[in-house]
């Protein structure tokens, strides 16, 4: 068994099972814009858990009674994740994200994208639909052989699976970096370019971005120079005035991330940059506690096995507008995440792929970076609800979150059990009544969230 963690924000346990390759449009960078494929991802194979093999052989999901009987993990299906999140009456009302598009953003992609798509939705009947990949300037040809590239690849897949999972009539677009984004500024450039070309071209309604950095990792941060920071925001911004919903994984090192070489952690309490930025809503992870049906057997807690849902304090954004109302846990800084979403390995998401023809098949998968595509689904969802774009929502998710208290209406379910304690013995944040630097304002009921939602954004 096998958990993995690149730059995006994934943590998997692998299975096994075919291959094809999906055809793509190709979209040149502006002039200048690097095209080097030599920056890849650093890629941290975290140690197998205790007692378990490496499992390549499983040709289909297994029952959540199985996965404990083998691996002692929670497995979840996306039909199970339907039913936790209360998404089948919005299904029933015709709220599917139809008329929506959900823009996910990933260096290289992958080379069977549409193909594992479609084996996916046909194993849980869900009807599939068409990922329309865009490369971003000379994206290079997809070697099985290159860990990088694959760790990119179920990046990929995890990201178009978990949105099509929530949000399953929704557009997906795919958009394929040619320079992976590691820490400080590499590969990023080429992302935001990316981003601000489709925002440009009227391309998505949501944008979720599965990958960060670590804001000590950019040029001139010990110095106090957060230009190489605030110099990438430009997509974000665009994002603002054409009221596109901007989304992040908030991390999986807990209350520390990683440092500059990828392989080791801060030894104090750091952030990581989009995920921290105030144009975007970071999104953070739970562990799901459910039975065959996908009924609750307990309330949702803290994302901390085999990584650590990421939190805290932003060392380079002062407190928006937005987080006045939790002042008292924020201080003077941007606090992160603002929502969260399952992302737990102990309860993850069953994910299936077959860009590597060596380990093809189903794998279970979590972190950060499943949550962030799960809240995409549901933004597209609100989308469709409002009949427009829900645009920058950071506003009414704490509005909704101060009324949750007296008006479980809103859909915003809190989450107050568990901690993001971290690597390096990092002491993280305590999940409470509230807000917190743990979950956010917690996690949702889409049932009433979406529509909540819907009525609470300014029309885009």
């Amino acid at each position: 068994m096998r958990t993995s963690r690149p730059r995006p924000r994934t943590m998997a346990v692998t299975a096994a099972g075919a291959a094809v390759v999906v055809t793509a449009l190709t979209v040149a960078p502006p002039s200048g814009t690097a095209a080097h494929a030599e920056a890849v991802p650093h890629t941290k194979v975290i140690p197998a858990l205790a007692g378990h093999q490496l499992v390549r052989a499983v040709g289909s999901p297994l029952t959540i009674e199985q996965c404990r009987a083998k691996w002692k993990l929670n497995c979840y299906t996306p039909l199970q994740y339907r039913e936790a999140y209360r998404l089948n009456p919005l299904y029933k009302a015709g709220i599917t994200g139809k008329g929506r598009t959900i823009v996910i953003v990933d260096s290289f992609g992958s080379p069977t994208i549409q193909h594992d798509l479609d084996v996916y939705s046909k194993q849980f009947g869900i009807p599939s639909t068409k990922v329309q990949v865009v490369r971003w300037g000379k994206v290079p040809a997809f070697d099985p052989k290159n860990s990088d590239m694959t760790g990119w690849a179920g990046e990929s897949t995890l990201d178009v699976e978990m949105a099509h999972a929530v949000a399953p009539d929704a557009k997906i677009v795919l958009v394929e970096t040619a320079v992976a984004e590691t820490e400080g500024t590499t590969g990023l450039p080429e992302m935001m370019d990316a981003e601000k070309a489709m925002i440009d071209r009227g391309i998505g309604d949501v944008i979720t971005q599965s990958f960060g950095a670590t804001e000590n990792t950019f040029p001139g941060f010990d110095k106090g120079d957060f230009s190489s920071i605030t110099n990438l925001r430009y997509a974000f911004k665009a994002a603002a005035r054409n009221h596109v919903t901007v989304l992040a994984s908030s991390g999986d090192g807990g209350a520390t991330d990683n440092t500059a070489d990828g392989e080791g952690y801060y030894n104090e309490r750091v952030n990581s940059w989009p995920s921290s930025d105030p144009l975007v809503t970071s999104v953070g992870g739970t562990q799901l506690h459910l039975n065959d049906k996908g009924e609750r057997t307990a309330p949702d807690s803290v994302y901390n096995d085999h990584g650590a849902g990421g939190g805290g304090q932003s060392h380079v954004f002062g407190r928006p507008a937005f987080q006045n109302g939790v002042k008292s846990v924020v201080g003077d800084r941007r606090g992160t995440p603002d929502i969260s979403m399952a992302a737990a390995v102990d309860g993850g998401a069953w994910m299936y792929s077959s860009y590597d023809p060596a380990a093809t098949g189903w794998d279970i998968t979590g972190g950060t970076s499943e949550a962030s595509p799960l809240f995409s689904g549901i933004v597209a969802l609100a989308d469709q609800a409002a009949g427009h774009r829900v645009g920058s929502i950071n506003d009414a998710l704490y509005t909704l979150s101060a009324r949750s208290r007296h008006d479980r209406r809103t859909g915003i379910v809190d989450v107050n059990d568990g901690t993001n304690n971290s690597y390096q013995g990092v002491t993280g944040y305590t999940a409470v009544d509230g807000y917190d630097m743990a979950t956010g304002v917690g996690t949702l009921d889409a049932s009433r969230f979406v529509a909540a939602l819907a009525r609470a954004s300014r029309r885009g």
